[in-house]
Order: C-alpha cells, then structure tokens, then sequence
C-alpha cells in the first residue's frame, strides 16, 4: 500500500498481520512502546516476539480465523502484543472496560461469543460471573512465563483485507450495545491517511491517554505502530493526575497528541498546562465532542506559535477519524460556533441527506468509502438500518453509513458540525445513546416511566439528567446508584428528578422540551 503522497510505506500488506511485520522488520531496533513513568522501552522486536509467543499459545488452544478474543487490556506490552497476535492469526478482538457493570459486560460477551478472555491484570474482573454466565477459557497474560508455544503458526497470508479485525462496542439505543466491526482493510486505509495527513515518521512519539477500549485509541495504537513510531501509554491513573499526566508527556517528548476536548479542557482549567509544557509537541489533536471556542483559544495562545491544532472528526463505525481541520487564527472570529470539521479525508465520498426544506448543503451526513466498517457484530437488523444502499442511486452497490450527525456544508466545501439526528449525545468524549440509559432506568423496580436528556451548561458543557415516576417511594441518591450499577459511569446521569407523572406533549409521547425546563429545578423525593 502507499501513503497519499505516493513514497513507499512498506511492501504491499493485504492484511495487517503482514504489515506489522514489515514493520517490525524494518524498524527491530527502534523503541514501539515507551512508559515514562518508570522508564521502560519495548523495542519492536521484542513486541513482534511477543505477539509471536502470544499468537502460539493462542493456536495451540484451537482459536482460529474468525473466531473472537475478549481482552481486559491494562496497556501492558504483552497486552498490546496479545493485539498484534491476534491480527496475525485472524482473529477478531475487542478490548473491554474493566470498569463495566456486570450486566453491560454481559451483554457484550453474549453478543460477541467470545472463544478466551485475554486477561492482562493481577485479578481478573468479573471473574466470578464470567465464569457462571460459561467464559472460563482465560489466558491470563501474567502467566505467560509458565506458558509455552506448542505448535508452529501458521502463514499470515490467509487473513484477507476484507477479513474483520476487531469490534469496538459503543452504546445502544435499545440497552443493547453495539459492537462495530472494522476490517484490515479499512485500517489499511486509515493507517496510510492518518501517516500522510499527520505527517508521522519513525522519529515520532504518540501520547496513549485515550482508553484502550474508547474509539480514540485506534489512532494512538494503528498510527503509532504502524509507522515505526513510539506509542506512550498512559494508565487511566495516571491521566486522572492533571500534573503527573503532564509531566509523563513531557518525560515521554511526545510529538503527537491526541484526546477528548474535555482532557485537554481539564489540564487548562486545572492550570496543569503551561507555556513550557509539551516541549516536544508538533501536533496536538483532539475529538470526540465539541471543543468550547473560549477554551480552545486558551489552548490556542499558548501553543498555537509552535504546533498546530487540528480538530477531527470520525463516527466509530467509519474507522476513528474521516476529517480532520488545522486550527487557525480565522476560527476565532466567530467564538460562539464550534470549529468546523473542514474538508472530508480524500477516502471518503458523502452525501448530505436533507432533513428540512433548508436544501442540499445541510442535513445528515452519509460516509461512502474504503473506511466504512462492516456493519454491527452479530446485529444484522441494526447493520441494514445503519448501512444503506446510498440513497442517491440505484445504479450498483454503493453501501454507506448513515452517521445520523447533521452537518452544514458553507461556501467553501468545509462541513461543519450542527447537531445529531436522533438522541444520541457525545458526553466526557463518549458517543451515548440516552435510549440506552433510559432502557437501564427502566428495569428498576417501580419506575412506571422514565426519560433522559442531556441539559447543556454553557460553553460547550453539559449533564445527563434523568427522569422518572415512581409506584412507590424512592430517593434520588438510591435510584442513582441501582442506574450505576447497570451501565458504565460516563453514563450515569448526574442528578435524577422522581415526578408523579412525566409531562406530555398533544401526541401523547413524553415531552422532553418541558423536561428540559424542569431540569432548572432540584430533584424532589
């Protein structure tokens, strides 16, 4: 394959476990992964042998193409190698929340079937349950020094690009979540984008903040590794100290950034971040969410003379990122709209599907291309609702995502971001259907009914509130921690409201504009 620019990158790869190893090759010698908090570098020989011992191990217990890993990954090496073994061998995986409630972890595992759970922590989560609900086959990672490679692997050349290569489960309306499938191909694609658009070279270090079962991490890890660069990870710990999550970026001489708006709006707000920070940073990127105009300026002052700022954008199921717009001084002339996405990846083709009668330059964004993902894993209703024959022609098979994020497309081509077609939300950089935590609220006992919406603060913020009508007496705090206990805290709403009835609007369904209104008063017993 060949970058946009058209300079080699490494010898055609039909799949990704022949790439890493082009990779590995070329680059034995130089650092793939380096933790700045105690030092440690993993060179990508050491990485390549391990995923080679780890892919063994797999094949001797009879995983083979197509079958599923669940990984508990703590971005150890052997974690990140258990990855790479299991693109080598075919093998799709999915890496998992470790702070999951049960009952959303085994909705997952029920969905995706996996064949072992890779575990890469001390104490294996859910442990219990996991092996009550039948997933009892665990290779745990810290064992690895008892463990051997039984029999020899077989040629990587069997995995075709359009062969999946791992699932990534985002929230679902219906309490159901949805696990996107992206193929090699498709990181193919995106791997030789993301290196031309950003300029990557071996010479550089990638920051890993992103959680390595959130959608941002695709860029960390892909980008990184695939280019003979550095990847720096950093434990969710660690990120959580605004000060030492700093100071390890600076430790680390980090080239390249990228996260949520809102990790970066910490730092700023923490006043973690100054002039001397990041001394080594030539890019720093973010998405996710909207990034308030007000806080980018302030992260715009103070590294806009020395690196530049691009705002990205991407749906999971289109492979992380399709846009991607460099932060200019023009972009602050209007400081109450967000920064546009700007032109789409030269990958992508799309459509804007009208909504209204406000023409063809505004309504929801269709993605046509080689970084469409293959649909939901073990979902074909939501698959065929989602990715649709484009809806322009009839003339062959031109299959896209319809994202449901409504853009506006100005005189210039660039697109800019206005909203979502549905109920879905991005909130702390996740991608939430607020259906899901409705469903969630619903199987409390003596909730007649329930709503949630997401109230915005101003400046780019905003909460999750929910509301329900009780058969009995119940309290807020109460009713919050059952929610907690069902789905992951990002989704948690921050306050709940108990009404004796939810408002209505003249078509009898739930009014959510009165809710909103409501959401202005504190929440009642």
């Amino acid at each position: 394959m060949l970058p946009l620019t058209g300079k080699p990158i490494m010898t055609f790869a039909p799949n990704l476990g022949i790439a890493f190893q082009e990779i590995a090759r070329r680059h034995a010698d130089r650092t793939a992964l380096l933790y700045p908090a105690t030092g440690e570098r993993i060179t990508y020989r050491e990485l390549g042998l391990l995923a080679d011992r780890i892919a063994g191990i797999l094949w001797a217990r009879g995983l083979r193409h197509g079958q599923v890993a669940a990984i508990f990954h703590d971005k150890s090496p052997a974690a990140f190698a258990a990855m790479l073994a299991c693109l080598r061998l075919g093998i799709l995986y999915t890496n998992l929340d470790p702070g999951n409630p049960w009952e959303r972890q085994r909705k997952i595992l029920n969905t995706c079937q996996p064949r072992v759970i890779i575990n890469a922590f001390p104490d294996i989560p859910c442990g219990y349950a996991l092996g009550a609900e039948g997933f009892r086959d665990v290779l745990h990672l810290r064992d690895m020094p008892a463990l051997s490679q039984a029999e020899p692997l077989p040629e990587c050349g069997a995995t075709g690009g359009g062969s999946p290569a791992y699932i990534m489960f985002t929230s679902g309306s219906t309490g159901m979540p949805k696990g996107a499938v992206m193929s090699h191909a498709n990181l193919l694609w995106f791997i030789a984008w993301a290196r031309d658009r950003f300029a990557v070279t071996p010479d550089d270090v990638l920051s890993n903040v992103n959680p390595i079962y959130f959608d941002n991490s695709v860029f960390d890890f892909y980008t990184a590794i695939f280019s003979g660069a550095a990847l720096a990870p950093v434990t969710p710990d660690q990120v959580r100290d605004a000060r030492l999550l700093v100071r390890l970026v600076n430790d680390a001489g980090c080239t390249i950034w990228f996260s949520v708006p809102s990790l970066l709006v910490y730092l700023l707000t923490t006043r973690a971040l100054t002039t001397t920070d990041f001394p080594a940073i030539r890019k720093i990127i973010f998405g996710g969410e909207g990034f308030p105009k007000s806080k980018l300026r302030q992260l715009y002052d103070i590294f806009g003379a020395r690196a530049e700022l691009e705002n990205v954008y991407g749906p999971t199921e289109c492979t992380c990122i399709c846009s991607a717009h460099t932060i200019g001084k023009d972009d602050f002339v209007d400081m109450q709209n967000l920064a546009p996405l700007g032109l789409l990846a030269q990958n992508f083709g799309f459509e804007i599907l009208p909504v209204d009668e406000t023409g063809n330059d505004s309504g929801e964004l269709f993605l046509r291309g080689p970084q469409v993902g293959l649909g939901y894993y073990n979902d074909p209703e939501r698959t065929a609702r989602a990715f649709v024959q484009n809806p322009r022609h009839a003339l062959y098979a031109d299959v896209g995502y319809r994202s449901g994020d409504l853009v506006r497309r100005d005189a210039r081509g660039w697109l800019h971001f206005k909203g979502r077609a549905d109920f879905q939300i991005k909130h702390m950089g996740y991608r939430i259907e607020l259906e899901e935590i409705e469903a969630a609220l619903g199987t409390l006992p003596d909730v007649g009914e329930c709503a949630v919406i997401y109230q915005k603060l101003g400046d780019g913020l905003g909460q999750i509130v929910a509301f329900a009508a009780m058969g009995a007496p119940a309290s807020p705090e109460e009713m919050l921690r059952r929610i907690a206990a069902i789905v992951p805290p990002y989704m948690t709403p921050r306050r709940l409201v108990i009404l004796d009835l939810l408002p209505k609007n003249a078509n009898g369904k739930i009014d959510r504009v009165a809710l909103q209104a409501l959401a202005t008063f504190p929440s009642t017993p």
